[in-house]
């Protein structure tokens, strides 16, 4: 639901209400953890940026009315998050947890109008500083790329140490073809 759809949920019927009710419910859970931020006095160009950047890591944003969202939350794990669902609230949601802290944790050091409110994992709620820890710790990307390095190196030297092994004989027989030519002159 985009931000000018939030305003139309005002005059949602019950039908609309159930349908939003139910995609927030899927998103919640796909989703490895919420973080939650008062978008008040943004621009229509931050919030564009703020999107663009969220899509760029996987990540759900949603702003929809909070009345809606604590009844997607409801006895899931991240219900405990329900009673910090006050003002205007963007909701970010992601499969990887760091990644819903990182965009809007990065988001706010540059634009002070955007305040984390806090978040939840499953059944373990944040508060802001939970959330600054949570963004502050690397990605499931990075830290699967580190993995793979760490993976990769006995392989990598092990193929080096195999390649060593004709590259030394090659270098012993030059030498010996340079000594004979010596010899010989």
């Amino acid at each position: 639901m985009c931000t000018s759809e939030w305003s139309q949920t005002m005059g949602l019927n019950r039908q609309d209400k159930a349908a939003v009710i139910e995609e927030m419910s899927a998103l919640v859970a796909q989703s490895s953890a919420i973080v939650i931020a008062e978008y008040r006095g943004l621009t229509v160009e931050a919030i564009t940026k703020l999107r663009a950047d969220a899509r760029k890591q996987g990540v759900q944003l949603r702003v929809v009315k909070n009345t809606l969202v604590r009844r997607a939350v409801a006895g899931t794990p991240y219900e405990g998050l329900a009673d910090k669902f006050v003002g205007p609230l963007i909701y970010s949601l992601s499969a990887d947890p760091v990644a819903a802290a990182k965009v809007l944790h990065n988001f706010a050091k540059t634009n002070d109008k955007l305040i984390i409110k806090g978040g939840a994992m499953a059944n373990y709620v944040m508060d802001v500083a939970g959330v600054e820890q949570l963004a502050s710790m690397p990605s499931r990307d990075e830290l699967l790329a580190k993995l793979m390095a760490t993976m990769n190196e006995p392989i990598a030297k092990f193929v080096r140490t195999i390649n060593e092994v004709p590259a030394r004989f090659v270098r012993t027989v030059a030498a010996y073809r340079d000594a004979q030519e010596k010899a010989a002159a």
